[in-house]
């Protein structure tokens, strides 16, 4: 039995904490400030709580002390105090983060640390770096690497057509910060919401626009090797219009605390969600032009006695398979680990990684 902390108890943190408390592998606790939170945690197996401001980074540091790993699960903006934290008491650490400035942060502190390092580990940044860079090995030279991912209420029923699945602050963040992309073979910023494209997947038609941190590692990884590289986020149509009028037409980009209290008053959650991965690389085999792509739709399930929604299984899914494959020796003990580092068949052929797994092949195509 492996000591794992889960630092959130929010939707995510509870996925986790289940998932891997289930396998009977890991003695999980669940850490938050809010007793609140730590009380209404959706779980069917045991699982330990304690209540914990993690700015204190002593009291922290004290419940991590021995552990073998720390997951965080807490807003983006939070991730640098538990990765030092983790740096502090040599254990090894794992994230969901989009947010580049706090990736940057945790690679100084692998640099300097004596366990793994390992952001990202979601399902954008996460699953769709594996796919991508996959996809990518099987071609002599590339042009370009397109991804997008999404995920969307089965069930539109508002002018944003969107409810809330994942962290606010952290749709919000990615919709504000400038986003990264390999333009004519140079790494550049582009702007969030912009480059907006349409396109349909099994006769539904969805818009994609650019949002920051989806790429993750890739772009460092890819540069001076692809044409273009580029990560837009997948919504339905109209949703691009509207979020940029609230936030450069209204200004709300600056006032974020605003915006976030809007839409987790006005736009409902929802457990009936489905997430989309779409993957597509272009690039010359054998001197041919060819192009391969990945298209994925999971949808929410119930997991033992909880439903879970397809954002919470994907994310959690992701993170738990990391770390399952850190755990069994499969990647580095110690340093800075990308999710490209980690082979997409080892991934899926993992207990929780096998929640990806497509339902028919039709998903891999060369064309």
């Amino acid at each position: 039995m492996k000591d794992i902390v889960v630092v959130g108890a929010g939707k995510i943190g509870a996925t986790i904490a289940d998932m891997l408390a289930g396998s009977g592998d890991y003695r999980m606790t669940v850490v938050d400030r809010s007793a609140a939170q730590l009380q209404a945690l959706e779980v069917s197996h045991p699982v330990a709580t304690q209540e914990l401001d993690i700015e204190d980074a002593a009291a922290l540091e004290a419940v991590l002390a021995g552990k073998f790993a720390v997951l965080s699960a807490a807003p983006f903006h939070l991730t640098t105090r538990i990765a030092e934290a983790a740096a502090s008491t040599g254990i090894h650490y794992l994230d969901l983060t989009e947010d580049v400035v706090s990736t940057r942060r945790v690679k100084e502190l692998a640099r300097v640390g004596n366990s793994a390092f390992i952001p990202q580990c979601g399902l954008a940044p996460g699953f769709i770096s594996i796919v991508a860079n996959d996809l990518a090995g099987r071609f002599d030279s590339l042009e370009s690497v397109r991804m997008r991912v999404g995920a969307l209420p089965q069930y539109p029923s508002n002018a944003l057509n969107y409810n809330l699945t994942w962290s606010t602050d952290g749709v919000i963040n990615e919709y504000c910060e400038p986003c990264e992309a390999i333009v004519e073979g140079q790494l550049v910023e582009v702007p969030p919401l912009e480059e907006r494209e349409e396109f349909s997947l099994d006769g539904v038609t969805y818009e994609a626009f650019n949002t920051s941190g989806g790429l993750g590692t890739l772009a460092e990884t890819l540069r001076g090797k692809v044409r273009t590289l580029n990560y837009r986020t997948i919504r339905y149509p109209g949703h691009a219009a509207i979020m940029k009028a609230l936030l450069n037409d209204l200004g709300l980009r600056h006032r974020r605390d605003v915006l976030k209290d809007i839409f987790e008053s006005a736009l409902p959650a929802t457990l009936q969600d489905v997430v989309i991965v779409f993957v597509t690389v272009s690039g010359r085999k054998n001197g041919r032009l060819l192009q391969e792509t990945y298209a994925n739709k999971i949808y929410s399930r119930r997991d033992g006695e909880v439903v879970r929604s397809a954002i919470q299984i994907t994310t959690a899914s992701g993170i738990c398979a990391v770390l399952d494959m850190l755990a069994d020796g499969s990647l580095p003990a110690k340093g800075f680990v990308k999710q490209e580092d980690i082979a997409l068949d080892a991934f899926l052929a993992n207990r929780f990684g096998r929640a990806y797994a497509q339902s028919e092949p039709a998903g891999r195509l060369v064309a």
